[in-house]
Formats: C-alpha cells, structure tokens, sequence
C-alpha cells in the first residue's frame, strides 16, 4: 500500500488506512532508532528545503532531525533570512524555490491554506508544518503515534482542553482521532471555542470538570496569547483556575489516563508543573515520536513520487 497522495498538506486529506501506514512505518523506523542504527540511506540524494516563515524550535528541528536521519540533503530558510522581508510574495517565493529543484518544501506559515498554494505551483511535494489556525497534520500523527503504543486508537474518550480557537493542533488531532474511531471532547473558555467546531467530529464541554471525566487521554493546549487580543479570558489566573489541568482535575479521568501537551507549555497556567512531570505525562515522547513520525512522512510521500515518475 501506497500514500494516494503526494503532499502532506492536512489530515482532513488523508484516510483512516493511510493513517495506520504512516503509524506503522514510523514503528518500523522507531523500532531501528532504538537498535541505534542512527541514519539510513532512504532518502540519500534527495532535498528537503525547511521554509519557517513562523518561529518554531521542535518542529523545525525535528524535521532536520528526520531528514539527516533519512540521509537527505537539508536547506533551510527562515523569514528573517529571506526575501520576504523585502517584501517578495509567496508566490515569487515558490518559483524561486523551485527553481533550485528540490524534492520536498517543508513549510510554516502564519496564513492558512499557504501549503495548499504552494502544492498548486509547485513540482515538488509539500508537506505542511502548520498553516495559520489552520492544520499541523505532522502534530497529530506524532499525537496518534505516541497514544497508540499505549492504547488503540478506536473507542479511546479523548478530552482536549484549551485554547481551541486559535489551535492548529486540535484541528488536526479532532480529524485524526475521530477517524479512527475515538470519541473527542474539546473544551475551552466559550470566547476560545470556534463557532461550528464540532463539524470537525467532536463534542463540546464547556465545564473542564466534565470534560476530564473518564478520559483515557487529556491533551492541554496553549494559549496563544500572541494571536489575541483583548476581551478572550479576563486574565491568566483566571483561566488556571477554571481550566487548567492540575492533579485534582486529572483524577477524574480513567485510571491510566496520559497526559500530553503540544509544547511549549505555560506551566502553572494551562497545566501544572506536577502533571507535566508526573507518571502519566508522555509529553517528552511526544518530542521524541515526532522524529520517527516525520521519517514515515518522508519516506513515504518519497516513494509515492518515485512511482508518479515512474508511471
């Protein structure tokens, strides 16, 4: 079985066995990390180009991470660095990245849909790092990965808690769990809830309390506060008190319930510092995972242009 596609530009894109694929071929690559094989050869004479025009620190480094493991050829370019500070379009940018024939663009970018565009006008694949408050498909699947070497995906409750609104990955996570079968509940101050968000495949809980009831998973998201303005919460303490996760609320959820977080975390506001550390946090595999789950990507999105070429 192949990807049916080329580009990794959302999960909404993506079906449930291309999910199980990707998983799959991140264990297999998973599986070679912990006989500390450190690099293979899969992607030798390929280019990846990293286009941040967002800041990010562990996805960025985490594709770098993935692509030198593969034994690619890395570039990367930053918004800083480029010439979008001069003022140059995205789509100037495009051709011009292009123009130096790489295999693979791995861009983030503050404005939603910016992969979609650059997959129209360009040859080579796209793979989405996060676009906007749009999707971070990669983030969801490192999430799917690291929950399912714990537990199956299908029948898990799934409580994701935070700042919904402005969040790439609790759009990506919503679509992933629900098609694979778990039962999502997202939950958030109302000012942070998306108007329609249960569209995506999730319920609504307003109360974190309720939320948090039986969860096999609870997932803490970041307030974004550089994307607001005033008038969403009336302060941090505020929100801490009424929604965050600390260890009382955690002994509502099941038993064996994990705790995850995105990164970078606020601790003490949307989680405490004793629930980040404590037995039930995976939130450092998450980190780790994200190699592994970026490696599937790669190598997998590869070998569906190899076949494209070949046809």
């Amino acid at each position: 079985m192949r990807l049916r596609t080329r580009h990794m530009l959302g999960i909404a894109g993506i079906e449930p066995d291309e999910i199980e694929l990707i998983l799959d071929t991140a264990e297999s690559f998973a599986e070679i990390g912990e006989r500390e094989i450190k690099k293979v050869p899969t992607l030798r004479g390929k280019t990846v180009v990293n286009f941040f025009v967002e800041p990010s620190t562990r996805t960025r480094s985490s594709f770098e991470l993935a692509e030198k493991r593969l034994s690619a050829d890395s570039v990367n370019f930053s918004a800083s660095s480029s010439s979008f500070v001069k003022g140059e379009t995205l789509l100037d940018t495009a051709r011009n990245l292009e123009a130096m024939a790489p295999d693979f663009i791995v861009i983030r970018h503050s404005e939603a849909g910016a992969p979609h565009f650059l997959a129209r006008h360009s040859r080579c694949s796209i793979i989405n790092a996060g676009d906007g408050a749009h999707e971070h498909p990669t983030q969801a699947l490192l999430d799917a990965y690291t929950i399912r070497r714990r537990k199956p995906l299908a029948g898990l409750r799934v409580a994701i808690v935070g700042d919904i609104l402005h969040s790439r990955v609790a759009r990506s996570n919503v679509l992933l769990l629900s098609k694979m079968g778990s039962d999502v509940v997202v939950c958030g101050p109302p000012t942070l809830l998306p108007p329609g968000v249960e569209e995506l495949g999730c319920r609504v809980c307003h109360g974190v309390d309720e939320a948090l009831e039986g969860a096999d998973i609870v997932m803490a998201l970041r307030l974004q506060l550089e994307r607001m303005t005033r008038g969403y919460l009336p302060s941090l303490r505020e929100y801490a008190k009424l929604y965050g996760i600390n260890a009382a609320r955690l002994d509502r959820a099941a038993p064996d319930a994990i705790v995850m977080h995105p990164g970078p975390m606020n601790r003490g506001v949307e989680i405490t510092g004793d629930v980040a550390d404590g037995d039930r946090s995976v939130i450092l595999e998450q980190v780790t995972n994200g190699v592994a789950v970026r490696m599937a990507v790669l190598y997998l999105l590869a070998g569906e242009v190899e076949s494209e070429a070949a046809a």
